[in-house]
Formats: C-alpha cells, sequence, structure tokens
C-alpha cells in the first residue's frame, strides 16, 4: 500500500494545494443531540492511495466530530489499510468498516448496474449531466435502492474528474490501442477497449506503479494528473494520452466515487444525524471535486518538466470508439432490471436536445430491456 513511509521520495510529491484551505473552510449546522452520549465512530476507508485525493478525504473527515459537537466521527483510512481495495463493498456489508468512499464502478464485476454509477465509454460526459440524471431523474433514490438490496445505505455520489492514460509507448490513435496491455477498471469501459484490441486487466490504484515498472503492463488509466504525478507515473511511463481537446477522456470524463454505509449502522443514527451526513456529503463533493480540479491544473507543467509526451485523439477516434460503444451499452443495460433503469434515464438525458450528442442512427435496432 503507497503512503509516505513506503513510497519513495519522488514518488509522494503530494499535491495538496488548496485541500487545507478548503477542507478546513466547510461550514456546517451544529446537529447534536442533547441526549446524544458517547461519541459514533465510523471507521471510513477511501480507494485513494495517495495524492489530494487522500489528502483532502482525511482532513475533511476530521471536521465532522466538531460540526456534530462529539456526537460523529469519521475516522480516516487509505486504500487497502484495513480491507483490500476490491474486497471494501463486502468489508461494510461484514461490518469491517462501517463506510467507504469507493469509486463506485469497482463494484461492476458483482453489481451490474453500477456500471452506470461512474462514467462509461462516451456516456454522459460532464459533472452537470451526472447531477440532472441524479436528481431529476430519480437517480438517486435508484440508486439508493440497488445498494438496500445488499445491506448498504448509499449516501451520496462525490464528483472527482476526468482519468488520463499513462503509457511506455505512445497512443495517438484508436488503432495504436492494438494489442496494447493495458489497466482498466473493469466493466464496459474494459469491454470497450478490449473491443479495440486491447489485452485488457484490473488493477486496483495502489498496484498500478508496480505493475508500470515490472512491465505487466504497457500502459493504464488512472485518475488526474495531480494523484498520478504524486503517485510517480512520470517515473515509469514516457506518454499521457487523452481525448481530443474539450474532452480529457473519453472513457471517464467524470469518473464518480461515492460515500457507502452498512445499513445497520446507518438506521441506528438519528433522523438528525441521518440528514446531516447527507448534506454533509454533498458538501465534501464541492470540496473534493474542487480540490482534485486545482491540484490538476498545477500537475501538468510538472510532467511537462519531466518530459511526459502528452497525445490527444482525433475525432474521428471518438467515432470508432461511439461505433464500439454503444452496443456494450445496451448489452450491459440489459444485464439487469437495475442496470436497464438507470441506463434509461440516462439515455434520454443523452437523446434530449438539451445535450443531444446520441443520435437516433447511434441506437437503430437497439432496445432496453425492462
Amino acid at each position: 500500500m503507497p503512503n509516505d513511509k513506503t513510497i519513495p521520495l519522488a514518488r509522494r510529491q503530494i499535491l495538496t494545494a488548496g485541500a487545507a484551505a478548503a477542507a478546513g473552510a466547510i461550514a456546517a449546522p451544529y446537529v447534536a443531540n442533547a441526549q446524544a452520549g458517547a461519541t459514533t465512530t465510523f471507521k471510513v476507508q477511501t480507494s485513494w492511495p495517495a495524492g489530494v485525493g487522500l489528502e483532502t478525504f482525511k482532513k475533511w473527515c476530521g471536521t465532522i466530530k466538531d460540526k456534530t459537537g462529539g456526537e460523529l466521527e469519521f475516522k480516516p483510512f487509505a486504500a487497502k489499510e484495513l480491507v483490500g481495495d476490491f474486497e471494501l463493498l463486502d468489508g461494510v456489508r461484514n461490518g469491517v468498516v462501517e463506510a467507504m468512499n469507493s469509486f463506485t464502478l469497482y463494484w461492476a464485476g458483482k453489481v451490474p448496474a453500477t456500471a452506470f454509477l461512474s462514467s462509461y465509454v462516451l456516456g454522459l460526459r460532464y459533472p452537470h449531466e451526472w447531477d440532472v440524471f441524479f436528481y431529476s431523474k430519480g437517480g438517486l433514490q435508484a440508486t439508493r435502492d440497488i445498494f438496500a438490496k445488499l445491506g448498504l445505505h448509499y449516501v451520496n455520489r462525490i464528483h472527482h474528474g476526468p482519468n488520463i492514460i499513462h503509457s511506455k509507448k505512445p497512443i495517438r490513435s484508436f488503432e495504436d490501442f492494438k494489442d496494447l496491455k493495458l489497466r482498466v477498471p473493469g466493466g464496459m469501459i474494459a469491454e470497450t477497449f478490449a473491443a479495440a484490441g486491447a489485452k485488457t486487466t484490473l488493477l486496483p490504484g495502489g498496484e498500478v506503479f508496480s505493475a508500470l515498472e515490472k512491465g505487466t503492463i504497457d500502459a493504464a488509466d488512472y485518475t488526474g494528473p495531480a494523484v498520478n504525478y504524486a503517485l510517480g507515473f512520470h517515473q515509469v511511463t514516457k506518454y499521457i494520452s487523452m481525448g481530443p481537446r474539450g474532452l480529457e477522456s473519453i472513457y471517464q470524463p467524470v469518473d464518480m466515487m461515492d460515500f457507502v454505509v452498512n445499513m445497520g449502522v446507518w438506521n441506528k443514527l438519528s433522523p438528525k444525524m441521518k440528514q446531516f451526513v447527507d448534506d454533509e456529503i454533498q458538501i465534501y463533493s464541492n470540496v473534493h471535486h474542487a480540490a482534485i480540479q486545482k491540484a490538476d491544473m498545477e500537475a501538468w507543467p510538472l510532467f511537462e518538466k519531466a518530459g511526459t509526451e502528452v497525445n490527444r485523439l482525433e475525432p474521428e477516434d471518438v467515432d470508432k470508439f461511439q461505433a464500439l460503444a454503444v452496443p456494450i451499452w445496451f448489452k450491459w443495460a440489459n444485464k439487469d432490471k437495475d442496470a436497464a433503469r438507470l441506463f434509461k434515464a440516462q439515455l434520454e438525458i443523452m437523446q434530449s436536445p438539451s445535450f443531444g450528442y446520441v443520435t437516433p442512427d447511434m441506437v437503430k435496432g437497439l432496445k432496453i430491456d425492462l
């Protein structure tokens, strides 16, 4: 597990600019229950192994006890610190940890519907489009219903940002993905890149540096430039591949995270405390997203100084990926009724004249099985 003690100095240039100030500036109503006795403590494990994401998460967790007058406390843990990253869902279900702050897409193999709860190739492309889904199209309640079947309460989504691909060889076109040994997060993303000819593999974020260093993989998707620089990816790769200008990532332009609590633990909270946590995750999403974006912008010159070459796909490459991706959308939507309901709402957004980048010819002959 990457941490300040085990990561060499060059790999732990953690970009915390703006994170401390942002997290410390959060204000929330005093919600302490006068009848509350001992503090309720949640062990909360994140999927962040290092970088501005982990620093922001830890600082935010440190504000909860004061905000609740000692009624509730979040004790933060980094990726893999208590539970393996891909075992975290079961860790929360089984009570090893009370709550998690994970990348929702990690559970696509176990819960197909979660493939539609974070970006997928050329699906919803910007944070505000996801918010239309969650808050105008019933997405939040539908998501809570899905997680409730697992004995979990999905509190809310947490915005992150675009993912980029680091590679040992240049990726300048659709054709350059053929035979590329590529780490991706699974689900529709893995299937689409595999259809493009890549040899995909699934790894937790904390294992990406080692796999690149050893040559087990040629390239890896992971988060944005700030965290990836902090993890030292510039030391083991020479190239970054991105989408065309205006679309930093064609496959994960909004890499969604979440805050999920064990249902038994959640149900023990007072109604006032439940409302506090619900509201607080919205606040944290804003702080987290802003801190990530600020650090990302500051990280690009560091990659330039390190000699990293940045390449962008062309519009014609996007068209080729779109042709592969759309049938895969429908395939995954028809894995179960929950996935179908989520995708139906998202497709209505993508087909709306308000957004309008999915045209009737793209989906001709494809149906959602509700």
